[in-house]
């Protein structure tokens, strides 16, 4: 009898957890588009407004932005925070595009944008249809983000000391459109797996998954554009 009642309650906590996931997926893709309509429109703003380059600002104010959303995550002022959010780092592109429009033509901004496109949609695709789990990827991902950190630092803080290495910023690059698949890979795994249950929080990993790949192949497509 005990028995009898254990497939029944296991086929309810199957289908609940289904309908919840179901649930906080929906509603992520749903806030990322969202927000990435927003981010554009800011970028276009920023654009007609011929803004110059902010330096580090736009990246300080997302540091707090992220820590605020996530202590507001559970309300309605954790979606207004990601709109802030995005709106901000959408604004920051502005100049980056204007600047490889000028060098390089509208055909880099175009081709990184499709190829940014193409990489999340294959890579979330694959996820979702064949629900597979890429936990154990964290550990990679993460010893790749202190990597790449690394060498973003030297490559900034090295000319200053006359130390250059070339084609570092191009490797890193690379780099971060390979750990920002991953990233879509293992983000998406954690919202089909039941390990990330709030949309806010998923919308932002997948937002920085997008917009690193994007910027990242602006850089690359610019160089091999560039004459």
């Amino acid at each position: 009898m005990a028995d009898a009642q254990f497939i029944p309650d296991q086929q309810t906590n199957t289908a609940t957890h289904v309908v919840a996931t179901n649930k906080v997926l929906r509603n992520t893709y749903m806030l990322l588009s969202m927000t990435l309509l927003f981010s554009a429109a800011m970028a276009g703003v920023a654009m007609a407004m011929n803004v110059p380059h902010m330096g580090f600002m736009p990246l300080i104010l997302s540091f707090v932005l992220i820590f605020a959303i996530n202590k507001m995550r559970n309300s309605m002022w954790g979606i207004l925070l990601v709109f802030a959010f995005t709106g901000i780092l959408g604004f920051a592109l502005g100049p980056l595009i204007n600047y490889y429009v000028a060098t390089s033509g509208s055909q880099t901004v175009v081709t990184a944008a499709g190829l940014t496109g193409l990489i999340f949609f294959s890579l979330s695709a694959y996820t979702l249809l064949t629900r597979k789990d890429f936990s154990y990827m964290s550990g990679f991902l993460m010893t790749g983000m202190v990597v790449v950190i690394g060498c973003m630092l030297i490559s900034f803080i090295g000319p200053m000391f006359g130390f250059h290495i070339p084609g570092l910023s191009l490797a890193v690059s690379a780099a971060v459109v390979m750990l920002m698949s991953g990233f879509i890979l293992y983000d998406t795994s954690k919202i089909i797996n039941g390990g990330e249950t709030n949309y806010i929080m998923a919308t932002v990993a997948l937002y920085l998954d997008i917009y690193n790949i994007f910027v990242s192949l602006l850089h690359l497509i610019g160089f091999m554009n560039d004459d």
